[in-house]
């Protein structure tokens, strides 16, 4: 069991598994509305380090205002978790996220993420690897041949 105490809250979390890792995370993201972390945030340590091609975010507070500017832009936010394994104190899953924004078509992101866990099994760092300009260009008539062309030209 994972201890976590924080100001005022004490509880004990069950430890992450392959079975809890698709549970909670399949319970993350819908497809009848918003998406929801707070039953995974307790799984976070106050000094987790997230990282993706965009950004990166340190610390609990920042974290969870990260998800929750992801949830005001999507209208509609689904996660198919297609593979998972746990290695010692790494979960690595693969992923298609499909996100709905106001006024475009539905965008699938195909990536992976990987989990750290710290010594109480908490997630201390998570860092998301995907291709967001060329999964997003390619639902763009005009960049769904422009960007591959580009991409082979510049970087092989």
């Amino acid at each position: 069991m994972i201890s976590v105490d924080e100001p005022n809250f004490q509880t004990t979390l069950p430890p992450l598994t392959e079975e809890l890792v698709l549970k909670l995370w399949s319970q993350t993201y819908n497809t009848n509305g918003k998406p929801d972390w707070a039953h995974i945030f307790p799984y976070y340590a106050e000094e987790i380090v997230f990282q993706d091609p965009i950004q990166k975010v340190v610390g609990k507070t920042d974290f969870m205002a990260m998800c929750n500017r992801l949830t005001k832009r999507c209208q509609e936010l689904k996660m198919d978790i297609t593979s998972i394994a746990i290695v010692e104190n790494v979960i690595f899953m693969q992923w298609t996220m499909t996100m709905i924004f106001r006024k475009t078509p539905s965008t699938p992101i195909y990536g992976c993420s990987k989990l750290s866990l710290n010594a109480a099994g908490l997630i201390a760092r998570q860092r998301d690897y995907y291709d967001l300009w060329g999964d997003i260009f390619a639902n763009v008539p005009a960049m769904k041949r422009a960007y591959p062309r580009f991409m082979r030209k510049h970087f092989g």
